[in-house]
């Protein structure tokens, strides 16, 4: 009995632990605010953000139609292999079954390189199909895998009746093997469909022209704090647990015409997939920026103003976007940091701004102009900008202890209530500049010196190295002490007012995201109407108070720094202080010596 009660209870704990943060999730996508963390209310503010956003319904489209594609491609080859196999010599079958485990014992990351230069090399432009297509090698092995074992039970013999009796051989295949051998199938399908519908790493980097599945969507989400992510979880969630209890308590009549309405709804989808990959003849743009960093919905002013398609793609870094762009990915327009620019230049990747093309360029604050990376702005429109600083609790940090500048960060008052950023040149920064150095500098007894200070305050001040996700443990206040970028204080400063921003007087990042035109584009005309839009004033506004960040565009930082953001000195970064700098491009030998460096900090 108490066997029994001890086994109840363990299964009990199991299935806390995997379904109770599903639960959660759920419930705070009913919250009326922005913090996953901290409940406010209840709402479906963030429902009816998911229903009219344009670029989530198309990522729906997407991820539902690849799956379904992928799985009956992989299916049909993978069941046709299996069967084929059955009946070759040894070495045949070992061999292919060898081939067949690569694509499944393979890193997903190796699997998605290796596709993306296959695809570049054969020079086929990146988008659906070749998203399709890449499902579609990655399925197929799980297939064989399911279906395999299954026919070498079967017994020869009854093929053979089959075809005694007068079956053709298609006919002995379909109406005898197939029904057999279904079992194997409907396993291998599960499991096609349920990688092909969750792939994020292969995605993400065989596609292009702005192709994008729910993976894709949700990883860009996850840039900045954007609750909607939880609205589109909940409604799958819920899809999918209603179609496993249908399919278990319907009867077999119901199943059949469900099977029909099925076949109605692939034969539909058939058509509007090959309706939609029609090349319209509208002018195209192409642009390549950050995720997360534009109010999607003024793509779509853009495309009725100026009667053209926006093809508008997304990365999670500038190293991953120069690895498309030198992959043979081909934009108009990208969005990069500052040092990724003057690499861009410095590589003749870009083509000059003609500035009498942009209306408002006047409309630029003129502190953002003249970087170092592109002294004369031939090349770069400034986007969004601002610095690095140390966003604090006001309750909690002695207002004294902020005249150390970095130093706070290694203050023993505060140990285990820091956030360090999870950058290796905005960690580096902070050391060099508490020691006096250029952050820009390529002397290796500074950087030395630099990874001492970093070594010892891990190992003294038991610090948290965090990304993006800073943001909602900023808002609920799970620590008191964080490095931050200017927006991102901006955006947490705005739902925690108990929050203070400072940038330390030995000096900090001053950092610029700019909108450059590649050599690949065509239509430059588009091109500099699609920036000259970018920094009208409505369109800037409505960018600032989605993303938080600074704009370029002075008024609006102005008119929101008296509304939305008033009284949060880290939206109105001031620039050009004596010690501040903006990062340069790294040459390969030193940029590999910080990477070697920051890996050695962080391992621990």
């Amino acid at each position: 009995m108490k066997r029994k009660a001890f086994s109840i209870a363990y299964i009990v704990i199991c299935f806390i632990f995997f379904y109770f943060p599903i639960a959660v999730m759920m419930f705070y996508s009913f919250n009326s605010s922005k913090s996953l963390t901290n409940f406010t209310g209840f709402s479906f503010q963030w429902y009816q953000k998911l229903i009219t956003d344009s670029s989530i319904i198309k990522a729906v489209y997407v991820s539902i139609s690849i799956a379904l594609f992928a799985t009956i491609i992989s299916t049909v080859l993978g069941t046709i292999t299996a069967i084929g196999l059955s009946k070759s010599n040894k070495i045949i079958k070992g061999v292919i079954k060898n081939f067949n485990d690569i694509p499944i014992m393979n890193p997903d990351i190796v699997t998605a390189i290796g596709l993306m230069i296959f695809f570049s090399s054969i020079m086929m432009e990146k988008g659906y199909l070749t998203m399709l297509l890449a499902h579609v090698a990655f399925c197929t092995p799980y297939v064989l895998t399911s279906v395999y074992p299954k026919v070498r039970n079967l017994d020869p013999a009854v093929a053979d009746a089959a075809l005694d009796l007068g079956a053709t051989p298609f006919e002995a295949l379909t109406k005898v093997i197939i029904p057999m051998l279904k079992d194997g199938i409907y396993a291998g399908i599960l499991l096609a469909f349920t990688m092909s519908f969750d792939d994020f790493v292969i995605s993400y980097f065989v596609t292009g022209r702005g192709v994008q599945n729910i993976s894709i969507i949700v990883y860009n989400m996850t840039k900045r704090t954007n609750p909607t992510i939880n609205a589109l979880s909940t409604i799958v969630i819920i899809v999918i647990a209603f179609s496993l209890i249908v399919s278990r308590l319907i009867p077999d009549m119901v199943k059949n015409t469900m099977k029909k309405l099925m076949a109605v709804f692939m034969a539909v989808l058939i058509g509007v997939t090959i309706f939609t990959g029609v090349k319209s003849s509208k002018r195209t743009i192409r642009v390549f920026s950050a995720g997360e960093y534009i109010d999607t919905s003024v793509l779509d002013e853009f495309e009725e103003k100026y009667k053209c398609n926006v093809i508008y793609e997304t990365f999670d870094s500038n190293e991953t976007m120069y690895t498309k762009i030198m992959s043979g990915a081909e934009y108009d327009i990208l969005v990069p940091s500052d040092y990724m620019i003057e690499r861009l230049i410095t590589e003749d990747y870009l083509q000059e701004i003609d500035w009498n093309k942009i209306t408002n360029k006047d409309a630029i604050n003129q502190d953002y102009l003249g970087f170092p990376y592109d002294p004369d702005n031939k090349y770069s429109v400034p986007y969004f900008v601002g610095t690095v600083g140390i966003l604090y609790d006001k309750n909690v940090v002695d207002e004294e202890d902020l005249k150390d500048g970095w130093e706070l960060l290694r203050n023993p008052k505060y140990k285990g209530d820091i956030y360090m950023y999870d950058s290796e040149r905005d960690s580096f920064m902070i050391a060099l500049k508490a020691l006096g150095y250029s952050m820009n500098t390529d002397n290796y007894e500074e950087i030395n010196e630099a990874y001492e200070w970093l070594i010892e305050q891990r190992d003294t001040m038991d610090v948290v190295y965090a990304g993006d996700d800073v943001i909602d443990n900023m808002i609920s206040g799970n620590k008191s002490i964080a490095v931050v970028y200017s927006g991102d204080g901006a955006l947490i400063m705005s739902e925690n007012p108990d929050l203070g921003y400072f940038e330390p007087e030995e000096g900090t990042n001053e950092w610029c995201d700019g909108m450059v035109i590649t050599n690949a584009c065509t239509d430059t005309d588009l091109a500099h109407e699609y920036i000259d839009f970018i920094l009208s004033y409505d369109i800037a506004r409505r960018n600032t108070e989605y993303v938080g960040y600074t704009s370029s565009v002075e008024q609006v930082v102005e008119d929101l720094s008296k509304e939305d953001f008033e009284g949060i000195n880290a939206f109105t970064p001031v620039f050009g202080k004596k010690n501040n700098e903006v990062f340069r491009y790294q040459e390969l030998k030193i940029k590999q010596y910080f990477a070697d460096m920051w890996t050695k900090v962080k391992a621990y």
